[in-house]
């Protein structure tokens, strides 16, 4: 076996120090206020509060000037659209995407400001995204953001992508990198996953097809959420039972998705187009340990400016800032409009009541009320099943609900506000599947602890 190349004890240093902080901030788990969390996320409760009431104002200021942004940008072709750069990314977006961000502003302004019809702007929809959902999102994102070079630069990821590339690339058809993003989002919370994916697959680390797949499949809903979900339908004694049916039906999502459509179809290319190269091979002569190690250190290695440090984290806060908040609030304001004031979701959910009911779910109909409306927001479903009278339905429906992971109020929105290659019918068919794939286990969990 190859001895591992000796290096300077200052880039040993670089590796492991800011791998550390990294790890501690985003995959530590701590207790705080009796819950199990991250620093990142205590960081951003922490000036959710000392912001309050003027977070609204905030996102809605972003959100406007970025749809201003990009109507002057499309309109007056100022000169950094002449060239590929951050702000020619971030404000020369597509018609469609400005459309997007236009109509996210309109609907921040009207709910902001309780203008227009109150189905925009209730409790209920708008407000619910811009008073409880956007000021999550601007303090996560805001310390995640800045902090995340710390995962990306330091060669935590090449440690790690050579030490599990043998579990995850069989396993779930993935590098090993991956396994980072699946624990940030584990412990933290969602979006925190999407966008470290979302950079990785810009940088060329991950195709799009593993992009997508991860996205989709590995952007999972945090411990704290789903207590606060058991809660609301009443179980919360159920909690241990309740999340590991989610980790199983889970990991049975995790195996069967990325082989099939749409995720499968998804080409193996990289973000500019080049075809797939396995960047996780272990040469011959070193194991996986010495060659992560290896790379790890060659990674960091490379930096040497603390500036660039800051600068990558304060763009990657104004891409998620700018890039994702008015997709958020455009998407999200729509699905949340179309789910509290027509029947659309229940429509879509009749075809559910057999399954249901061969799954012999009692109150298969009222169950069968929540199976789509988590497309809209995940919340919703539990907030639904609370009042039906069976246990065991309550608990498949809080279950469900937690593995579907596609919410357009949040990681659905993020997604399609990210570089990830995914399409608004992407999520819909991928949210479909996720739940037929699902809720057999589910199910079967069920009737074993009720």
């Amino acid at each position: 076996m190859k001895n591992t190349p000796s290096y300077r004890t200052i880039d040993i240093l670089k590796f492991l120090i800011p791998s550390l902080i990294g790890i501690l901030l985003f995959m530590f788990p701590i207790s705080y206020n009796d819950e199990i969390t991250i620093p990142i996320a205590i960081l951003s409760g922490e000036l959710q509060e000392l912001l309050g009431g003027t977070i609204p104002y905030i996102m809605t200021a972003i959100i406007t000037i970025t749809a201003i942004a990009t109507v002057f940008t499309k309109l007056a072709k100022p000169s950094y659209t002449k060239r590929p750069g951050f702000f020619n990314a971030l404000l020369n977006v597509s018609l469609f995407w400005t459309i997007t961000r236009i109509v996210g502003m309109v609907f921040a302004i009207m709910t902001l400001f309780k203008l227009g019809p109150e189905a925009v702007w209730s409790e209920a929809t708008g407000g619910l995204l811009l008073f409880e959902l956007l000021p999550i999102l601007l303090t996560v994102f805001l310390f995640a953001g800045l902090f995340l070079p710390l995962l990306l630069d330091y060669g935590l990821l090449e440690f790690f992508g050579a030490l599990l590339t043998k579990i995850m690339r069989p396993v779930f058809t993935l590098p090993g990198r991956s396994s980072i993003d699946t624990m940030a989002s584990w412990l933290g919370d969602g979006t925190i996953g999407v966008l470290l994916t979302s950079k990785q697959y810009e940088e060329g680390y991950y195709t799009k097809r593993e992009a997508a797949v991860i996205g989709t499949t590995f952007s999972v809903v945090s411990i704290t959420f789903s207590l606060i979900v058991i809660s609301q339908v009443g179980l919360e004694e159920m909690f241990v039972p309740f999340y590991a049916t989610v980790a199983l039906s889970g990991l049975v999502a995790a195996i069967i998705m990325p082989r099939i459509p749409p995720l499968s179809w998804k080409p193996d290319t990289y973000y500019n187009g080049e075809e797939k190269e396995e960047k996780e091979l272990i040469p011959e002569g070193y194991s996986p340990l010495k060659w992560g190690y290896t790379q790890a250190v060659e990674r960091a290695a490379k930096n040497r400016s603390v500036s660039k440090f800051f600068i990558e984290g304060g763009k990657n806060v104004l891409d998620m800032w700018m890039g994702v908040a008015p997709i958020v609030m455009a998407f999200g304001t729509i699905a949340l409009v179309l789910a509290e004031n027509t029947p659309l979701f229940t429509w879509l959910g009749v075809p559910f009541i057999p399954l249901l009911e061969l799954l012999q779910i009692p109150e298969a109909k009222a169950a069968s009320e929540t199976m789509m409306v988590g497309f809209a927001d995940m919340f919703l479903p539990s907030v639904l099943g609370a009042d039906i009278q069976s246990e065991l339905t309550r608990f498949v429906v809080a279950t469900v609900s937690v593995t579907q992971l596609i919410y357009l109020s949040e990681v659905g929105g993020v997604l399609l506000g990210s570089k990830v290659p995914v399409s608004f019918k992407d999520l819909f068919i991928i949210f479909i599947l996720r739940t037929l794939i699902t809720l057999p286990v589910i199910a079967i969990m069920g009737h074993i602890f009720f």
